[in-house]
């Protein structure tokens, strides 16, 4: 009966705690969520717990006092004395709020507190990300014409089609690669798999001066078949790694009875490998797709940040403007660029816990 306490009492301190982390981890997502949804000015003004039923001051009486009061001494009102600083920053008394009005008039309000709700939600910030923002450009004549920003759609397709080939290319290659380190016999086979492995230490900033003169060179800068490479060399270190863990540790007598059926090593990667490696596929796939959606230097880099060709993360970045000034559309995009990852975690999540475990046991 102790040692099952013990347990349980481990279990609930463990439940508490990994509660708290998601409670922390979800209450930013959750402001920013509601904050996508409400207008400009309230996002400038409040903080988005407003957007839920809340107490707040509401003005009330006007106090009017003499004209003839020094505001360095105390002041009076309804019998009790008050310093400038005081009402200035507002001072409750009997229940209410005292605050300065109309400080120059020497005018006071007596706010009292009540129940606001403040359900001003709207899909403007969706519809500026998205269809691009209307702006009202003064002309040399003092006419007014109405200029329609880029939205982010061409930005979503850019991304997509540079994600999609520097995940799949990556993973693909990695397989081939984990299988013939971990099951073939060939000169020079752990000196390679070390060096590929030293390669996860080695931070891409100090190979992307390199790599951009050589695609000078090649006529590659600016082109999605560059940014598909430059991506697949950053991963394949790491993805050869993960894989190598999980395919090494496949029964030995399964390729052994393959072998002896007559199948060659394409035959047993294609429907042997393959098909067992669906988990640890799945999980580094979610991890490079991650990776490459949200990357931001690398695409600058390679691909540039000209309209045509702009990712997500580069054209959110713009949308706050030189100055700051539409910063609250950051709250909406930032969902808009969440929706794919989202869906391919969810997609593919049945596989992700079994491909993380893969190779933590053998046999």
């Amino acid at each position: 009966m102790s040692g099952k306490k013990k347990r349980k009492g481990s279990k609930t301190i463990v439940n508490i705690v990994l509660g708290v982390i998601c409670f922390i981890w979800l209450l930013p997502t959750l402001g920013l969520f509601i904050s996508s949804f409400r207008p400009a000015a309230d996002i400038l003004q409040t903080g988005w717990w407003k957007a839920f039923p809340h107490q707040e001051w509401k003005a009330g009486e006007t106090l009017q006092l003499s004209k003839d009061v020094d505001l360095r001494e105390p002041i009076e009102v309804n019998g009790k004395t008050y310093t400038d600083d005081q009402l200035k920053a507002g001072v409750k008394a009997d229940g209410s709020r005292l605050m300065w009005e109309n400080r120059r008039a020497r005018t006071i309000n007596q706010q009292e507190q009540g129940w606001k709700v403040t359900p001003d939600l709207t899909l403007d910030n969706y519809n500026n990300v998205l269809s691009g923002k209307e702006y009202k450009l003064k002309q040399a004549d003092g006419s007014e014409t109405v200029q329609k920003g880029t939205g982010l759609s061409q930005a979503f397709w850019n991304t997509l089609t540079i994600a999609v080939p520097a995940t799949v290319i990556p993973v693909l290659i990695a397989s081939f690669a984990a299988y013939a380190f971990a099951w073939l016999r060939f000169p020079g086979r752990r000196t390679l798999f070390v060096i590929i492995i030293a390669m996860l230490v080695i931070p891409i900033q100090v190979a992307l001066i390199p790599v951009l003169k050589d695609y000078t060179a090649l006529g590659l800068n600016g082109s999605y078949l560059g940014i598909w490479l430059a991506h697949t060399a950053f991963g394949l270190p790491l993805v050869t790694y993960f894989m190598y863990n999980f395919i090494s540790q496949l029964p030995k007598d399964l390729f052994e009875s393959a072998f002896m059926d007559g199948a060659s090593h394409f035959t047993i990667f294609s429907r042997l490998i393959l098909p067992l490696s669906v988990p640890a596929l799945a999980s580094i796939g979610i991890f490079q797709f991650l990776w490459v959606w949200n990357d931001y230097l690398v695409s600058l880099i390679f691909i540039g940040n000209q309209p045509s060709v702009q990712v997500m993360s580069m054209k959110i970045a713009d949308l706050v403007g030189s100055r700051g000034n539409d910063w609250h559309l950051l709250t909406s995009a930032a969902f808009i660029s969440m929706l794919m990852p989202l869906a391919i975690f969810f997609l593919l999540q049945k596989y992700f816990v079994r491909g993380l475990m893969g190779g933590s046991v053998k046999g």
